[in-house]
């Protein structure tokens, strides 16, 4: 009787303890994803403004905008792989799991939760005017991209962290 006890509790738990690794795992891959891509933003930011200190203001301005936007994408994924697994796309790349239009985003920003906080933060950036200087940041970043060698160490780092994040199997 005891063992039948153990092997039905054993059968209960194992499948969620299962679960809850595998969505850890996920979370952890795709925190992997936001802190990579942050960080080359930084890099590619760091590159614009050595070649061009004007662009000091911008380059925090913008590199505020994408922390709002991956730190919104993060809380969003941890949210679904906990709650709604199926708005996520986790047979595709990682940088592609989360697929929330501008209406998805809108609506979840009117929710008075940190989820929703995030949203309203990541749509209103969205929405506002952009800084003055933002086309000179562009224009700098394009001209960095199209010298390879310029942006070489960064580049490497940065496909080096997805490289790893790709080869990262969650069960």
């Amino acid at each position: 009787m005891k063992l039948a006890a153990i092997l039905f509790l054993s059968a209960a738990v194992l499948p969620s303890a299962a679960f809850a690794s595998s969505t850890q795992c996920e979370s952890d891959k795709y925190h992997q994803y936001v802190d990579a891509s942050l960080a080359w933003y930084q890099d590619l930011i760091d590159l614009a403004v050595a070649k061009d200190a004007s662009l000091t203001e911008v380059g925090k301005w913008f590199l505020n905008g994408r922390k709002h936007h991956f730190e919104f994408n993060r809380d969003a994924v941890d949210w679904y792989l906990e709650n709604d697994r199926e708005k996520l796309n986790l047979s595709q790349p990682v940088e592609s799991w989360l697929d929330l239009s501008q209406h998805n985003v809108k609506i979840l920003a009117k929710q008075d939760t940190r989820l929703g906080k995030a949203a309203k933060q990541a749509f209103d950036d969205r929405q506002n005017k952009p800084h003055a200087k933002n086309y000179a940041l562009r224009t700098a970043f394009a001209t960095l991209l199209t010298h390879p060698g310029k942006i070489e160490q960064p580049l490497n780092n940065y496909n080096h962290k997805m490289n790893l994040i790709a080869m990262t199997e969650c069960p």
